[in-house]
C-alpha cells in the first residue's frame, strides 16, 4: 500500500508539472521574426552607425545578441508595439565583409536567428558621379513605357489589376520593358534616366502612379523584382546612362504593411481627417501662425497617403538609411525627391547632408512645385535665408522656368509676355546659389504635355527644345514629348501618361523604330536627337558663362561662352523674319564675324547679312 501511495504521489506531481509547463507555454506568446530592414548592409561607410528595424510577433520580449568582430550592438530600443525592436549597431571602419548571426534570446535560449550580411562595396562607390549639367535626363513613367514581361501585369494577391481601358489603371509597363529599350534611350543621346517610383504600391486603385509606397525595400512585383531593378542599373551603366530614383519621404500609402501595427503613436502625423493646406509659403512666411505651419507639415497629402513623422528619430534614421541602401544596391547616380517642402525641414537637411557626405559627387533634385523663385531658391544648398534655415539640397526642379517656357510660346508678345518670360525668369538667377544645377524642363508627368500647351505649334516646339538644350541647367525631357505626344491636364492625369507607342505587342505605331509615326513626329524625334547629341560634347554649354540681351520685337539673343568657345542662340518668336543687328550684340560676339549654324548645318560667312526666319531658332558656333 505504501508503494502504491508513493507511486500515486509521484504520478500526481508529474502530471501537475506537465500541466504547469503546458500552461506556462500557453501563457508565453509565440515569438516570430517577420522582417529585418535593411536586410543587409555594406562595409566602408563614413557613418559607422546602422539601425535595424526588426518586426515580428512579440519580438520585443527577446534579447538580441551579436558576436562578430568589428560589430557592436550599442543599444536596443523598444517601442509601444511589442512587435518591434530597433537595434543600433556600430560598424568599425576595419570590419571585414561577411555574415553574422543575430540571435534573439528568450529565457536563455535562441528562439529566432537572422543571418545578417555585410557586403563589400563596389570599387569607387563613394566617388560615383551624379547627374549634372553635362547630362540630358529622360523621364519615364514605368507603367506606360514598355511591357517587356506580360506575365507580371497582374498579381493574384494585389488588388489593382491590369486595365488598359482605364487611364488610371495599370497598363503593364515594367522594368524589362525599359531594359529592352535602353538602346533607344542611348541612341537618342540621353545620358540619365529618371523613373517615376518603382517601389511597391499595393493600393486598390491608380497604383501605377507610384507615389503611395507600401514597402520601402521592395520593387513592385508588377514592375519586376529588386534584382531586375539592379540589373537595369547595370545595363544602363554599360550604355553610359545614369539612373535616378524617385523617392518620397513625406508619406507612404495606406496599404503599407506597418499601417496595421504602427511602432508608436508618433510614427505618423495627424490622421486622414487632417489634410495638408498645401500652402508652401509657410516655410518662409515671417508672420505665419503656428497652426497653419503645423497643418502644412503634418497634414496628410491626400486621405490615402499617411504623413510620416520625420521628427521621430527612428523614422528619420529609417528613411535616411533606405535612400543610402538603394544608392548602393542599384548603383544610383541621383535621387529626385518628391514634395520636398512638406517633410520636416531639419530632417531633410540632415538627410541631404549625410548622403552627400557619403557620396560627395552625387546629386539630389527636390520637387518644389512653385513658380516663385524666392520660394524655390530657399531650398538650395548655400542659400542664406532670413529665418536662418540652412538647406543642403544640391538641385531643384526649375518650375519657374518651366512656366516661363510654356507661356513664352503661347502668349502674344508684350512688355513682359511671350519671349520676355525667358529673360525675366533668368534675370532672377541671383536668388540661387547654383542656378547651373537646376533641372530645366518643358513638361513632366504632372503638367500638361508641352505640345498640347503650345497648341501643337511645331515651329514653337522646335524653338523651345533649342532653348532647353542651350540654356543654363540640366535639361529633362518627358518620355513621349520626343514624338509630340499630347495630353490635356483637364482631361485627367492619366492622359498625361499615355502608353509610349511600340511598347506593347500589336502596336501599329512604334516610337522606338519610327514605324507608323507621322512625318512631323519623326522630324521632332530626329531634331531633338541632333540637339542632344551636339550638346553632349559641348563643355561650353555644360559649364560656360551666360550672357543675354533684352528681347526686342520678339527676338531673344543669348550667349554661352568660355575661354575657348562662344555659342550664340537666337530665338525669333515673332510672326516676321528679322535681320540680325550685329552691332547691337557686339559685347556677346567678342569680335566674331561668322559662324556655323548647328541646326541647319550651314556656315554663316557674314553675320551682318544674317536673317532669322519667323518662329525659328538658330544656334551658332561663332568664329
Amino acid at each position: 500500500m505504501k508503494k502504491n501511495s508513493a507511486f500515486a504521489v509521484r504520478t500526481s506531481l508529474l502530471m501537475l508539472f506537465c500541466m504547469m509547463a503546458v500552461l506556462l507555454q500557453a501563457a508565453t506568446p509565440k515569438t516570430t521574426l517577420e522582417r529585418v530592414e535593411p536586410a543587409f548592409w555594406w562595409v566602408g561607410f563614413k557613418n559607422p552607425d546602422l539601425q535595424l528595424l526588426v518586426h515580428g510577433n512579440q519580438i520585443s520580449t527577446t534579447k538580441p545578441v551579436i558576436n562578430y568582430p568589428g560589430v557592436v550592438l550599442e543599444s536596443v530600443v523598444s517601442v509601444e508595439s511589442p512587435n518591434y525592436l530597433f537595434l543600433n549597431l556600430k560598424i568599425a571602419s576595419n570590419v571585414l565583409p561577411g555574415t553574422f548571426s543575430i540571435q534573439f534570446m528568450l529565457n536563455g535560449k535562441a528562439v529566432q536567428t537572422y543571418n545578417y550580411e555585410l557586403k563589400a562595396r563596389e570599387a569607387g562607390s563613394s566617388n560615383r558621379i551624379g547627374f549634372n549639367s553635362s547630362d540630358v535626363l529622360y523621364l519615364i513613367m514605368p507603367d506606360r513605357f514598355a511591357n517587356g514581361d506580360p506575365s507580371n501585369d497582374s498579381k493574384p494577391d494585389m488588388a489593382d489589376k491590369l486595365n488598359m481601358a482605364d487611364q488610371y489603371g495599370r497598363h503593364g509597363g515594367d522594368i524589362k520593358g525599359m531594359i529592352d529599350h535602353l538602346d533607344y534611350v542611348a541612341d537618342q543621346g540621353y545620358s540619365a534616366l529618371w523613373l517615376n517610383p518603382v517601389l511597391e504600391n499595393d493600393m486598390p486603385h491608380a497604383s501605377y502612379h507610384g507615389y503611395a509606397t507600401t514597402d520601402f525595400y521592395r520593387v513592385d512585383r508588377r514592375f519586376g523584382s529588386n534584382e531586375d531593378y539592379r540589373q537595369l542599373g547595370i545595363e544602363a551603366k554599360k550604355k553610359g546612362i545614369k539612373l535616378i530614383m524617385d523617392m518620397i519621404f513625406n508619406h507612404c500609402g495606406t496599404g503599407h504593411w506597418w499601417m496595421n501595427d504602427l511602432p508608436s503613436h508618433d510614427w505618423l502625423n495627424a490622421d486622414a481627417k487632417t489634410i495638408t493646406n498645401h500652402r508652401k509659403s509657410v516655410s518662409q512666411d515671417p508672420y505665419v501662425a503656428q497652426r497653419d505651419k503645423d497643418e502644412f507639415r503634418d497634414g496628410w497629402f491626400v486621405p490615402s497617403m499617411p504623413d510620416l513623422n520625420q521628427r521621430n528619430p527612428l523614422m528619420a534614421r529609417y528613411l535616411i538609411q533606405n535612400s543610402i541602401w538603394w544608392i548602393e544596391y542599384v548603383g544610383l547616380a541621383g535621387i529626385r525627391m518628391d514634395t520636398y517642402p512638406y517633410p520636416d525641414p531639419e530632417m531633410m537637411a540632415d538627410w541631404t547632408r549625410e548622403v552627400t557626405n557619403e557620396y560627395p559627387h552625387f546629386n539630389i533634385v527636390g520637387e518644389e512645385w512653385n513658380t516663385n523663385q524666392v520660394q524655390v531658391s530657399y531650398w538650395q544648398r548655400g542659400k542664406v535665408n532670413a529665418n536662418g534655415y540652412r538647406s543642403w539640397l544640391p538641385s531643384l526642379m526649375d518650375f519657374p522656368l518651366q512656366d516661363g517656357i510654356v507661356r513664352a510660346f503661347w502668349e502674344k508678345e508684350g512688355w513682359s509676355e511671350g519671349i520676355n518670360r525667358l529673360y525675366d525668369v533668368l534675370a532672377l538667377d541671383f536668388l540661387y546659389p547654383d542656378p547651373q544645377n537646376l533641372v530645366v524642363f518643358a513638361d513632366n508627368h504632372d503638367t500638361e504635355r508641352f505640345f498640347t500647351a503650345i497648341h501643337e505649334d511645331f515651329s514653337k516646339y522646335k524653338m523651345a527644345m533649342a532653348y532647353l538644350m542651350t540654356t543654363r541647367g540640366i535639361p529633362q525631357i518627358y518620355y513621349g514629348s520626343d514624338i509630340l505626344m499630347t495630353g490635356r491636364k483637364g482631361d485627367g492625369d492619366g492622359t498625361l501618361r499615355k502608353d509610349f507607342p511600340g511598347g506593347w505587342a500589336g502596336d501599329k505605331v512604334n516610337g522606338f523604330t519610327g514605324e507608323g509615326l507621322t512625318p512631323q513626329q519623326r522630324e521632332a524625334q530626329q531634331y531633338l536627337k541632333k540637339l542632344i547629341t551636339w550638346r553632349k560634347g559641348k563643355e561650353v554649354i555644360h559649364t560656360g558663362k551666360f550672357l543675354h540681351y533684352l528681347p526686342k520685337e520678339g527676338v531673344y539673343v543669348f550667349f554661352r561662352y568660355n575661354a575657348s568657345e562662344n555659342i550664340m542662340v537666337i530665338l525669333n518668336n515673332s510672326d516676321n523674319e528679322k535681320p540680325f543687328k550685329k552691332d547691337h550684340y557686339s559685347e556677346g560676339l567678342k569680335g566674331a564675324t561668322k559662324g556655323h549654324e548647328v541646326i541647319s548645318g550651314k556656315s554663316v560667312e557674314d553675320l551682318s547679312g544674317l536673317v532669322i526666319p519667323a518662329h525659328s531658332a538658330m544656334i551658332l558656333e561663332l568664329k
